[in-house]
């Protein structure tokens, strides 16, 4: 289970290794050029039920850590998916890698 470590404070928010590895890549694209953005997710079936969202801005200091220390091979249509949802209005959704696009869109909760 990999690690976000986000603002001065250093909110802690847990998601799996292979995720967290697909969403650095794309969170780190629109960082680095200056876009803000959100970042939602729904809560894993041991956590309380509901869905959260992280505002995410250039000048907030951000950490990647991951359990694993062996770099994860990253999947080109998950990328593509995720930087499509970042680039919405609704910001980076983020959703399970065998989920269809089409399906995708029917599961992601109404903001």
């Amino acid at each position: 289970m990999g690690t976000i470590f986000y603002g001065g404070g250093g909110t802690a928010v847990h998601i799996e290794d292979r995720a967290l590895a697909h969403l650095k890549v794309v969170i780190s694209t629109k960082l680095r050029r200056g876009e803000s953005f959100t970042l939602s997710w729904q809560h894993p079936e041991d956590q309380p039920r509901g869905r959260s969202t992280l505002w995410l801005h250039p000048a907030i200091p951000l950490r990647f850590v991951f359990e694993d220390a062996e770099p994860t091979k990253l999947s080109r249509e998950w990328i593509e998916r995720l930087a499509d949802s970042a680039n919405s209005s609704g910001g980076i959704m983020l959703v399970p890698e065998d989920i269809a696009p089409e399906s995708a869109a029917k599961e992601a909760p109404k903001s």
